[in-house]
């Protein structure tokens, strides 16, 4: 990436090398942490100023938390996988905006399906009621990030016009006053079936995360069956445990 300071502008050297950092950063190169940025001796050398205009420069972004610098090692950017918490259930989409990225839909699709049978269990429904099935396959703009299949109970009153680019919850609270309350969950470490691996665009029997949930709504009775699959290369599952006394 060619860049040159402004001898002659008004915006200080250090702030002019700052924001070459800031567009480095975002390069395939060094986004996600594989490679050292380039050292500031060697940034100090080829634009012409003092080691210390470049590393105010470097601090800026040490402090912002987009990079980390280790002594005798280098500096290179801070990949942050998505964090989920399992003892705070938000949505994928208030999770992503916490972090400052924007959820791109990759797709979008529903339909009337018969489930199969331990989704109907789940649900506590007949198997012979056809039901609605909502599949999304979200990320960034960069990557997709997970494919996940929802299966809703009829009493939740779904018609296929909702608009389900928007957060789920959300519209089931707005469109049919339904206020979803727990989450019981399970999670699974899995290799990625072909059909998985298609979607998601990764190799067949590549390591993801399954996540698959009964959400209930106030009075724990059954609204959705999800399952969710994850690429471990985004995301993380945090939880805190309290010792009981």
């Amino acid at each position: 990436m060619d860049f040159r300071l402004d001898q002659q502008s008004s915006v200080p050297l250090h702030a002019q090398i700052e924001e070459y950092l800031r567009k480095l950063i975002t390069l395939k190169e060094y986004k996600n942490g594989d490679n050292l940025l380039p050292k500031e001796v060697t940034l100090s050398k080829k634009l012409g100023v003092s080691r210390n205009t470049v590393r105010q420069a470097v601090n800026t972004l040490v402090n912002e938390g987009l990079v980390e610098r280790k002594k005798g090692v280098g500096t290179k950017v801070v990949y942050k996988k998505i964090a989920t918490r399992l003892d705070n259930w938000i949505s994928f989409t208030k999770e992503m905006r916490n972090q400052g990225i924007d959820v791109v839909n990759y797709m979008v699709q529903n339909a009337m399906v018969n489930a199969p049978n331990e989704i109907n269990e789940a649900l506590a429904i007949s198997q012979s009621k056809e039901i609605w099935k909502l599949e999304k396959i979200r990320g960034s703009k960069d990557a997709k990030y997970l494919y996940s299949v929802s299966y809703f109970h009829p009493r939740v009153g779904i018609t296929g016009k909702e608009d389900f680019s928007t957060p789920l919850y959300e519209l089931l609270e707005k469109e049919h006053d339904v206020i979803v309350s727990t989450s019981k969950e399970k999670i699974s470490a899995i290799t990625a079936s072909k059909e998985i691996g298609k979607l998601l665009d990764v190799e067949e029997e590549t390591p993801i995360l399954k996540r698959e949930r009964l959400v209930c709504d106030l009075g724990d009775r059954p609204v959705e069956f999800n399952i969710v699959y994850y690429l471990t290369d985004y995301f993380t599952y945090d939880i805190e445990i309290k010792r009981d006394f």
